[in-house]
């Protein structure tokens, strides 16, 4: 199963990686992308602490994989359905150690995710390294993909 998470992960970054070659956006412009792409992870953050389905619709693509550090994949779908149920209740989200490279019209995000949790009510704490890459669609950074995977202890 990781196996299969770890090869679609690699076809989604390839995919954006071919995509943006073909419309790579000046150098002038990077840092304001940059700049763009961590305003949307950070509302992403918020919005995970805060969810409502209106919020999280706006900041995640319509075909998004978002693979958990257990396994999981889950669609926008169950995604954004798991944080309205109380099923993946993020009380508080930290992130350290982000890095945003962008590539034409998607960029690559990495950081640590530190967070209190209260899973269906269990409270617990997680921290993980996560690799997200986000697309410009409509004017708007959306999360299209996103692996998470334990931190090496």
């Amino acid at each position: 199963m990781f196996k299969q998470i770890v090869l679609a992960t690699a076809a989604a970054l390839a995919i954006a990686a071919l995509t943006g070659c073909a419309t790579s956006a000046p150098a002038a412009s990077s840092a304001s992308s940059e700049q763009s792409v961590a305003a949307a992870a950070e509302k992403l953050r918020v919005a995970m602490i805060d969810p409502t389905p209106t919020a999280l619709a706006q900041l995640v693509a319509d075909d998004l994989s978002y693979g958990h550090s257990g396994g999981r994949v889950d669609t926008k779908d169950s995604f954004i359905g798991d944080l309205i149920a109380g099923k993946s209740d993020f009380v508080t989200i930290a992130i350290s150690d982000q890095t945003i490279k962008v590539v034409g019209n998607t960029a690559i995000v990495r950081h640590t995710l530190t967070a209190d949790t209260n899973d269906s009510g269990k409270p617990g704490k997680v921290q993980i390294k996560i690799l997200g890459v986000w697309q410009q669609q409509g004017g708007q950074w959306k999360l299209l993909a996103r692996q998470a995977v334990r931190v090496a202890a």
